[in-house]
Parts: C-alpha cells; sequence; structure tokens
C-alpha cells in the first residue's frame, strides 16, 4: 500500500510500524490518501487546536475543504486528540465546547465527515493507516466484483442500437 502524504503537511505522520510506503504529492482535499485513488478517499489530520481554529477563525477555509470533499466516497477527520479534551475546554480558545462540538455534528449531517476521536499522533497514525487500508480493501472487493460480473467477455454497450434498444 501506498499512502500519499500533502506536501503541505509540516509533520507528517510516523507510518514505520506499518507494512506501507509513503510519498509525498499534492493533495486536493486532506493530508492522506492512497496512491491513484487520491479522488475517491482522503484522512485530514488535526489537533485539538486546530480543530478549534477550524471551527472558529478557519471556519470559511475548512467549510470549503468540507464541500470539496463532498466528492468522495470516503473523507475522514482523525483528531489528535478526545472528546473529553473538548468537553473539558483543554485548549486555549475562548470557543465554548458546546460550540466546537456542535460544529462537528453539524457537519457530520452537511458533509458525511467521519470524525476519529484518536487521542494522540501514533493514534493518528494507526488510525489513518487502518481507515486507508480498510478503504482500498474494499475498493479491491468492489472491482474484483465488476471484474467478475463481466469476466471479460461481455461489452457493456454505450449506445442504444436497434440489436439493444429496450
Amino acid at each position: 500500500m501506498q499512502i500519499i502524504v500533502d506536501n503541505r503537511e509540516q509533520t507528517p505522520l510516523d507510518f514505520t510500524p506499518y507494512p506501507c510506503t509513503v510519498q509525498a504529492g499534492t493533495l486536493d482535499v486532506g493530508d492522506y490518501s492512497l496512491k491513484n485513488l487520491e479522488h475517491l478517499v482522503a484522512v485530514e489530520r488535526k489537533s485539538i487546536p486546530d480543530l478549534v481554529a477550524c471551527v472558529t477563525r478557519e471556519r470559511v477555509r475548512f467549510e470549503r475543504e468540507l464541500a470539496r470533499a463532498r466528492g468522495l466516497e470516503l473523507f475522514a477527520v482523525v483528531i489528535e486528540g478526545s472528546l473529553e479534551d473538548v468537553r473539558g475546554h483543554n485548549y486555549r480558545s475562548q470557543t465554548k465546547p458546546h460550540a466546537v462540538l456542535q460544529s462537528l455534528t453539524a457537519w457530520t449531517i452537511r458533509y458525511g465527515v467521519t470524525w476519529i476521536w484518536a487521542g494522540s499522533p501514533a493514534g493518528a497514525a494507526y488510525f489513518t493507516y487502518w481507515t486507508l487500508e480498510k478503504y482500498g480493501t474494499e475498493a479491491q472487493k468492489r472491482l474484483r466484483a465488476i471484474v467478475t460480473a463481466f469476466d471479460g467477455s461481455q461489452v457493456i454497450p454505450t449506445t442504444k442500437t436497434p440489436e439493444n434498444a429496450v
């Protein structure tokens, strides 16, 4: 498996414990994806301070990213902290925990975002790797099912002709 790390990611996650290779690249959405599947899956990484900033001063920019991500089959945000960090107001901003969590709830509904509370950078690497790995495995299964269904011998007509018109 080859993970693409956005070249703007300042401190990339450490994937050395996992059987993958890592390559820098430019991603339109997110910080991590799979090589050749960047248009289908992405994972965004956030620390708690980053997450709070996305709810406040960087909200417009972040919502634009969420809107772009809506076209992906899977978009997840891996948070290097816990829900309790937010609920306990363990960050410097004056933004109330309820406001942060309500924004995440609204974005889940509006944009279909999956939020993963990973607890730490190591947890973020774990969930990022396994989210991408599971997505890739499921994508391979879907592709195999399509190939099996047509087993290479059937051709899907691209235009209607008298022979195949309904």
